[in-house]
């Protein structure tokens, strides 16, 4: 499996101009059975991401991500945020081999008893761990088709998007910052986050996808009001997780990772929409960009 990330900073200044502020990329190949990293780049350069190569990028892939570039962790850097969202990228790319059988058609016991509980949608008494239960096999859910989100009208919306070959999966994922409120001093914050696939007839689906809106007070730098919408999602449980991003209304941006990625677990989560909410600890970087712009 060869896993692509790039991440890009744009501001937008008051009569429309956009600039670049800052790009990265990592590129990795993970092996597609055991996800353990063979081989791994990143840019900017750092030193020490070698010493990942033989991990498996999965559980406990983040705490030696952390060892591995430490000020790049401090920095909340664009390569960092790339980095940590490894795991969750490899996670979800499990649906491609779902999808072309390449997984074996028996559920392994030992990694149903892991994740039994996991979240909303792997809840014991849910409907898939009951399907997995009846039929001894993963299912495959199937989403609807994809819409294009790059405007036709703003051709650098996004940063370079190139097509998926089949059988190949994108988590895409953006957070939109406006500048604050001259009366109330907050910002106002979007962010989307998209997991798809793409089959064997080159047709693109989605299997999740979340919205969350939310303030942060810009003198504080805490989460104001909060709250998640479900656009897309695999099994009926899935959604009642969208109440957990509530819990995070009076939080400070400044260990909103840790925060997260400590407390949001069992199945009033959600692991992917966790990975959004974990993400929003990279606004207070975007709010410093938007404060020296001004």
């Amino acid at each position: 499996m060869v896993m692509v990330g790039r991440a890009r900073d744009l501001v937008t200044d008051a009569s429309g101009d956009a600039v670049v502020v800052g790009e990265a990329e990592v590129e990795a190949e993970v092996d597609g059975a055991s996800r353990e990293l063979r081989a791994i780049s990143g840019r900017p350069a750092v030193a020490d991401l070698d010493v990942l190569t033989g991990a498996v990028v999965g559980r406990g892939f983040r705490g030696k991500v952390e060892a591995a570039a430490p000020d790049e962790r401090d920095r909340r850097s664009l390569l960092y945020l790339l980095l940590d969202d490894l795991s969750g990228a490899s996670l979800v790319s499990g649906y491609a081999l779902l999808s072309t059988d390449l997984a074996g058609t028996k559920t392994n016991p030992d990694h149903l008893a892991m994740t039994a509980d996991l979240c909303a949608g792997w809840a014991t008494d849910g409907s898939m761990m009951q399907l997995i239960r009846e039929h001894g096999q993963n299912p495959t859910p199937l989403g609807p088709r994809a819409p294009r989100l790059e405007p036709a009208d703003d051709p650098i919306a996004f940063h370079e998007l190139p097509v998926l070959p089949p059988n190949g999966m994108r988590r895409l994922r953006r957070i939109d910052v406006t500048a604050p409120s001259e009366a109330g001093g907050l910002h106002v914050i979007d962010a989307f986050m998209r997991d798809s696939h793409v089959d064997g007839d080159g047709v693109e689906i989605v299997l999740h996808e979340y919205t969350v809106a939310a303030t942060v007070d810009a003198a504080t730098r805490t989460i104001v009001d909060i709250a998640a919408t479900p656009d897309v999602l695999p099994w009926m449980e899935c959604p009642a997780a969208v109440a957990s991003a509530e819990r995070l209304k009076g939080h400070g941006l400044a260990d909103l990772r840790a925060h997260v990625r400590k407390t949001f677990v069992g199945t009033t989560t959600c692991t992917h929409l966790n990975d959004v909410l974990r993400g929003l600890a990279d606004v207070e970087v975007l709010l410093d960009e938007i404060a020296s712009d001004r």
